[in-house]
Parts: C-alpha cells; sequence; structure tokens
C-alpha cells in the first residue's frame, strides 16, 4: 500500500523508523517539521518499549526474564494489551506469544538483514508469488497465558514463551503519532508506518488518496486499486514482501499459531479499512490467516476490505470500492 503523490497544497516528509518506512502528510506545509519531530520522538519511545531486535528495550528484558514478573512503563503495558486484544478478536490468529516461532522460522533480526535468496528489496513480488512449503514449528505460547497488571506496571510471560508485538505495535503506533500531531497542530494529518496508514483531523478536499498494492514501496503504476479515505485507518499485509530463507526454506513473516509455521493462506494480501490503524492492520492479518473463511468473517464485521489470491484473482468485502476496468 503506496501513497499517490500529494496534492500541491499538502506537505510530505519520508524516512526510516521501526525496521520500516515512515511517511507523514499534512495539510499544513509550515506545521511540517514540528509533525515529523512529534512523530520521530513518538516512534523512538515505542521502538525503545517493544522492539525485539534491540538488546535494550523493556520487550526484551521482559523475554529474558520470563516467568518472572517485571515491571515495564505505561507504554509497553498498553501496546500488550493491545495485542492481547487482536488475539482475542480473532480467537487467536493473531499471537503475540509467537516470538520463539519467529526465531525458529529466522526471524533473529530486522528482515532487510536476512537472507532473502534470490528476491530484491526493490523488486515488485511476481503475481505468481506461491506460500512457502509447510513446516511445522516446536514452541511454547498462548496468549491467555500472558499476565498484565496495570496497576502495578508488571508484565508477566510464562517460562519458553517469548512476545513479539511486531503484529499490532506499528499500526498502533501510526494511530498514536497521527493522534498527536492532529492535538499538537490543529492540521489534517496522515502517518503511513510500513503502508499501515493513520489520519486524524479534516481530510484533504479528495480525501486521502492511496494506492493499494501488495508492496508499499511500490510506485502509482504497480498494479493494484487506488482509493480515497476520509479518516480513519486502513492497512495491508501481505506475505509477498517481509520474506526470507531459513535453512533452506522460504520464509514470511505472518504465522498460522496452529502450526507456529508462516501461514498456507489463499490470500497473499488483505487490505482492510476500519475505524483506526490497529483494528485495520488486526483484521487484515487475520484475514491471511483464517484463509478461505476470511470474507465472511470480514463481513460479518462490517469492515470493507480487499483480498488479493496467489495468483492475482481479487475479491472485495462490504463498501470496499470496486476496481475500474481498463
Amino acid at each position: 500500500m503506496g501513497l499517490e503523490k500529494p496534492d500541491q497544497a499538502l506537505a510530505r516528509a519520508s524516512w526510516q523508523a521501526l525496521g520500516t518506512s515512515a511517511v507523514l502528510v499534512m495539510g499544513e506545509p509550515d506545521a511540517l517539521a514540528e509533525a515529523r519531530a512529534i512523530v520521530e520522538q513518538e516512534l523512538d519511545r515505542i521502538d525503545r518499549a517493544c522492539s525485539r531486535f534491540r538488546e535494550d528495550s523493556e520487550l526484551t528484558r521482559v523475554n529474558a526474564q520470563a516467568g518472572r514478573a517485571v515491571r515495564v512503563g505505561p507504554l509497553l503495558v498498553q501496546a500488550t494489551e493491545v495485542a492481547l486484544r487482536a488475539a482475542e478478536l480473532t480467537d487467536g490468529d493473531v499471537d503475540p506469544t509467537l516470538g520463539r516461532a519467529l526465531e525458529l522460522a529466522g526471524y533473529v533480526r530486522d528482515w532487510r538483514l536476512l537472507d532473502q535468496g534470490s528476491s530484491t528489496e526493490t523488486s515488485p513480488p511476481s503475481t505468481a508469488t506461491a506460500p512457502p512449503k509447510p513446516l511445522r514449528a516446536r514452541f511454547r505460547s498462548g496468549w491467555r497465558t500472558v499476565e498484565v497488571n496495570r496497576a502495578r506496571a508488571t508484565l508477566r510471560i510464562p517460562a519458553g514463551v517469548k512476545l513479539d508485538l511486531g503484529a499490532t505495535a506499528k499500526a498502533w503506533a501510526a494511530d498514536r503519532a497521527s493522534q498527536a500531531v492532529y492535538e499538537a497542530t490543529g492540521c489534517g494529518v496522515l502517518v503511513s508506518l510500513g503502508g499501515d496508514i493513520a489520519t486524524a483531523g479534516p481530510a484533504p478536499a479528495r480525501g486521502w488518496r492511496i494506492h493499494v498494492t501488495d508492496d508499499h514501496r511500490a510506485g502509482p503504476m504497480a498494479p493494484g486499486q487506488t482509493i480515497a479515505i476520509e479518516g480513519g485507518g486502513l492497512a495491508t499485509s501481505s506475505t509477498t514482501v517481509r520474506r526470507w530463507r531459513h535453512e533452506g526454506h522460504p520464509m514470511h513473516h505472518i504465522l498460522d499459531p496452529s502450526t507456529g509455521a508462516p501461514t498456507q493462506s489463499v490470500w497473499r494480501t488483505v487490505s482492510v479499512a476500519a475505524l483506526d490503524c490497529a483494528d485495520a492492520n488486526i483484521a487484515a492479518t487475520a484475514a491471511i490467516v483464517k484463509g478461505p473463511g476470511a470474507p465472511t468473517w470480514l463481513e460479518e464485521l462490517g469492515l470493507p476490505a480487499r483480498l488479493v489470491a496467489h495468483g492475482g484473482e481479487v475479491r472485495t468485502v462490504g463498501d470496499w470500492p470496486r476496481e475500474a476496468c481498463a
């Protein structure tokens, strides 16, 4: 999912953060510098609390002391609560206790530093990209085993379990950052983190125009669909971008909690619109795990969505706009 070239009246900044691309777009160019500083500060705080790849993060300390109640800051408490809510809403299909399974799959550092085999970071994914071969990992998990004590500011996970908040923290960070900018500046704002998009305040006259595609880094000419949103959040989950090879097997970052291995979904990419980016991302990720049952599940939730199968076939749900014929 990528952003179209903004209108002349819109200001834009982009940089790298949280292991992905950060994009800030707003309707007041004079406020851009202040807004970027706000977003950067927010993302830095969340990274220090929630990163699995930082030795000095609070999450790393919690994982290292699994089995004990660990005092943590309010950001990690909130981020964990968001992740546990995601697990509850999806019947465990988005499970934050898959950290050990991700390690067994070779996801032990920023994915851009992993062995990506014959793929390149700038090459668009093939429409025929197939899911990885079936694997099964042995690990301990279970989101219901996580104990959060907000009053005491403690977090406890069982011995042998590792938390990973990657499925929810990025979208939640986009929501927090966009709201912080709007409260400080009073300007309409859009924040995109790796293609997960949160908005706050008034939208431009034509709405926030977004090109929905497999890879958020791709330009507006990449296969996909351009839509406009007036507010809320829009998120895309895909198995075509964060891919690497581990012990000779192709991997991606969306795991099936029932196997601990990369999901064998019929969908390669799912985009969902919701009231905020966190809920949109939860639904998009869960839809990939749920596979054939995802359209019905999304329909029951009343969430507009666009699902792309591995062969390129597109299915839309709810009020998602129809694609124009060439």
